[in-house]
């Protein structure tokens, strides 16, 4: 899993000007967001992650990472 940064958030993904977490696109693919947090989803890497979202349940990155 990904090193958690000074915030305490894992990676290192920019917030907003109100300071919120700035959304990940639905169509990246999946496999960039394994490379990224170092997890493997179990599924094809070319998969949106908006499918994988409506697939698991999920609302977010953070809720995927935390299975």
């Amino acid at each position: 899993m990904a090193k958690k940064n000074k915030t305490g958030m894992r990676g290192d993904r920019s917030r907003n000007a109100s300071g919120q977490l700035r959304a990940k696109r639905s169509d990246t693919h999946v496999g960039t967001i394994e490379d990224h947090y170092g997890v493997d989803f179990g599924v094809r890497s070319d998969m949106h992650l908006g499918t994988l979202q409506k697939k698991k349940g999920e609302a977010s990155i953070s809720d995927l990472l935390d299975e």
